[in-house]
């Protein structure tokens, strides 16, 4: 399964929602944002580089992640707790964290139809 991050217009993100349940919930997860500032003030280049990290190395306690991506302990926290609120890392019942999808697409069009 993949997380498709992208920008969309008001809406959009009901219409999303409601093709997935058409489709039986099976399809790829969808997390929307309505403009670029926003959309990149949350997936940030350091939270970009924890998924990648933590793809890299499994599921791992927030401890072991930070020392993985030589970060910070509070920042690294921080940012998987956001993460993890935006859908992108999941926690499992022994508190570690892991990438739950194969891959992440960011899509933004350069102009939009009317």
């Amino acid at each position: 399964m993949r997380a498709i991050i992208d920008i969309a217009k008001a809406g959009h993100i009901a219409d999303a929602a409601k093709a997935d349940l058409a489709a039986g919930g099976n399809s790829d997860y969808i997390l929307s944002f309505e403009s670029a500032r926003s959309l990149f003030s949350e997936i940030t280049p350091s939270r970009l580089d924890l998924l990648d990290v933590l793809a890299r190395v499994g599921p791992c306690s927030i401890y072991a992640l930070a020392k993985e991506a030589q970060r910070n302990y509070s920042n690294v926290h921080g940012d998987a707790n956001r993460l993890i609120d935006l859908g992108l890392i999941e926690r499992t019942e022994d508190d570690l964290v892991f990438v739950p999808f194969d891959a992440i697409e960011i899509r933004m069009s350069l102009a939009h139809a009317a």
